[in-house]
């Protein structure tokens, strides 16, 4: 009979398993969202779940069973002070899956896996371009919003002063 043998065992051992687990959370923790294969990340949303619960506890009997499970301190530490907080309303839930199709050479199914509340999204690519982005202010009424609508970048400001 096969009851309570629901692990999905990803053609690996146990051990191997377990670190691949884990390394997928620690990497889920670190860029909060990462591109794996479907059946990776439906294996492991139920530890990055379980991690999230322990955070959310943040107590020092919590922190220690989370570094036992995922082995690197700095992740650990990330996941109680950034992640966790940010998921303190929710009941469960805290990932996201989402599925891109089939990867190119060997069709196997991909997904992004993410987590619901604390998602980022990537900063500019260079120390140039966050330089030359202005950030404008709404205005108060729709009168002063219409002599405003030009000004994105400082290059463009120059370029048409000139």
């Amino acid at each position: 009979m096969k009851h309570g043998r629901k692990v999905p065992k990803l053609q690996r051992d146990a051990a191997h398993r377990k670190a691949l687990l884990a390394n997928l959370v620690c990497a889920l923790v670190e860029h909060r969202r990462i591109r794996t294969t479907l059946a990776k990340a439906k294996a492991v949303r139920p530890l990055a779940e379980k991690m999230i619960t322990l955070g959310k506890r943040g107590d020092l009997h919590a922190r220690r069973t989370a570094i036992s499970e995922l082995r690197q301190t700095g992740t650990v530490k990330k996941l109680f002070e950034d992640i966790a907080p940010a998921s303190k309303d929710r009941q469960g839930g805290y990932t996201r899956i989402i599925k891109l199709g089939q990867r190119r050479s060997d069709s196997a199914p991909m997904a992004f896996i993410e987590w619901v509340d604390a998602y980022v999204p990537p900063a500019p690519k260079s120390e140039e371009a966050a330089a030359d982005v202005v950030t404008v202010e709404e205005p108060a009424s729709a009168e002063e919003a219409a002599p405003k609508k030009k000004r994105a970048t400082k290059k463009a400001a120059e370029a048409t002063a000139e």
